[in-house]
């Protein structure tokens, strides 16, 4: 049985839907993929994103998202305003091509050291998302899951060697799946996970020669705005 939250999404704050619900959560997701503090942000928006309803307020959330808020958050009004007082820049542009879903934001965020990363998400309704693309890799992250991203060498015995670290740590795989751009490239292993991953596992894993880099992130529910 679907619970209330499946079906109609959190409670908005003020003027409300699952669109600005989604775009909220889009926002935060972007902020825990990036990790470094975010000096400033370009957010090209696709179908409806970029012919906002005035009630929905969905640029707000997405720069609310940013901020490290909750889609509940009241500070989600003030938006515009808490962003101004963190000094993180942000523009919106509205393509007029066509994404690849009817509420699609490409995020492309930059740290004060010059470090660049896109983010391709969408909001698919009731406040869940989902997260398409990562650096021009594809990727599927929901934000409902404890879930390690890895980028590595595509060659063998990577995935075998990462799993069975998780299985020392009986840390249970709950999905797992391998994206590449083709055959012995830069290739993204996404791995969810029933429990949470302690940081000596990850640093195991991030210190694997043919692994470039390792991300990590809770749940969303359970990440906390710095």
């Amino acid at each position: 049985m679907s619970s209330i939250f499946e079906i109609i999404g959190p409670v908005m704050i003020g003027p409300s839907s699952s669109h600005t619900a989604g775009a909220a959560r889009l926002g935060k997701m972007a902020r825990s993929i990036f990790k470094e503090p975010i000096d400033r942000v370009d957010l090209t928006l696709y179908g409806s994103f970029a012919k906002p309803i005035k009630v929905t307020v969905p640029d707000r959330a997405l720069v609310g998202g940013l901020l490290g808020f909750d889609a509940e958050d009241e500070r989600i009004r003030d938006a515009f305003k808490d962003a101004a007082e963190a000094n993180l820049q942000y523009q919106f542009i509205e393509s007029s091509e066509e994404g690849g879903h009817p509420n699609e934001v490409k995020f492309d965020l930059y740290s004060k050291d010059g470090h660049h990363m896109s983010i391709v998400g969408r909001s698919l309704g009731g406040g869940r998302i989902l997260v398409t693309n990562v650096n021009n890799l594809e990727v599927e992250i929901s934000g409902e899951d404890f879930t390690i991203l890895t980028f590595h060498h595509d060659c063998p015995g990577v995935i075998a060697w990462v799993t069975s670290r998780l299985g020392q740590a009986s840390v249970n795989i709950s999905t797992m799946k391998v994206f590449r751009k083709r055959k012995h490239c830069e290739a993204v292993m996404l791995i969810n996970t029933d429990e949470p991953v302690d940081t000596q596992v990850m640093a195991d894993i991030q210190n694997h020669k043919s692994i470039s880099s390792v991300m990590y992130f809770e749940p969303l529910e359970k990440a906390v705005a710095e």
